[in-house]
């Protein structure tokens, strides 16, 4: 496991592109009109939106309080120091729990059996094995303190007691959430534009009002964008 961890965790970025093309693939739904009533669309759009929101919020909680290095070193598993504080005091991996809801809300949205049944499943096993190139790469290194923080803090669940004390006891830096994570969150809210435009045909909107509201979300999106890209590249915003 540790070497299937290893190989997906340096090609991890294109199993993202793979995973949100995979949103499109025809499939059978999860919430249809025959067991649920006319109405069924609202489920996967409520259930599917807040469980997506929930994973970007952790994410966001995440590296605001305590950022940890990602993206290794030479593509391969790396870290400099161990961080225990922040969310990570109560989740091992709370950036991976992140990104798992927020694929699962976005095919609870799509409404597809096939994803959630077959590619998050996938995802999951591909994660279990990246987590486990990581952990072995931190125990080589850290040794008995890795031992230790493993031992206390789950590697998965996050742990609700004391949240809201170490949230209150941290600065929460908005400013890095934003740099880190607008090229994330920029896909993200793509993805859920286009699902919400093309795919929710039950709001009976006209082909010219859909694409009018799909060109408005690109131009927001991308001067959101642009705008976050410029206050990082240019210094506008002190560094964090």
């Amino acid at each position: 496991m540790v070497q299937i961890g290893n190989f997906f965790f340096k090609y991890r970025n294109f199993l993202f592109i793979f995973l949100y093309l995979a949103l499109f693939i025809p499939s059978a739904p999860v919430f249809s009109e025959a067991d649920f009533g006319s109405d069924y669309y609202r489920y996967p759009l409520i259930i599917g939106l807040a469980v997506t929101v929930l994973g970007q919020l952790i994410r966001g909680a995440t590296i605001a309080l305590a950022y940890i290095v990602r993206g290794g070193k030479d593509k391969k598993v790396y870290a400099n120091t161990l961080v225990t504080e922040g969310i990570f005091a109560h989740c091992r991996n709370p950036l991976y729990v992140g990104n798992i809801l927020m694929l699962v809300g976005v095919g609870i949205l799509v409404n597809s059996q096939l994803y959630l049944l077959v590619f998050i499943p996938l995802f999951l096993f591909i994660y279990q094995a990246i987590v486990l190139a990581e952990e072995h790469f931190l125990r080589n290194k850290f040794g008995v303190e890795f031992d230790a923080y493993a031992k206390r803090v789950h590697r998965w669940l996050i742990n609700p007691l004391g949240l809201g004390k170490t949230i209150a006891g941290m600065h929460f830096s908005w400013k890095r959430w934003l740099m880190r994570e607008y090229n994330t969150q920029v896909v993200w809210l793509l993805c859920i534009v286009v699902i919400l435009v093309f795919k929710y045909t039950h709001w009976q909107w006209g082909d010219a009002t859909r694409n009018t509201w799909f060109i408005i979300a690109v131009l927001v999106l991308a001067c959101y964008y642009g705008a976050i890209r410029y206050l990082k590249k240019s210094g506008k915003w002190e560094k964090v």
